[in-house]
């Protein structure tokens, strides 16, 4: 059985950190930013972790 290919638009919105971890972005970061409070714009510029059975998903969609 051959192998399965990766999904590659998945694979560019993910990163995995060394532990397996699955990290993805925050949505509402590319424009209305003047409507989001300083806050909200420093807590969604870092990445958030996805889990549970998402991140099982998402590591067999990209083939981790």
């Amino acid at each position: 059985m051959p192998k399965l290919k990766a999904h590659k638009g998945t694979a560019k919105r993910i990163k995995t950190t060394p532990t397996g971890k699955v990290l993805r972005g925050n949505a509402a970061m590319n424009h209305f930013k003047m409507k989001q409070t300083r806050r909200g714009k420093r807590a969604k510029a870092e990445d958030s972790q996805v889990s549970g059975k998402m991140a099982r998903n998402v590591k067999r969609a990209v083939g981790i």
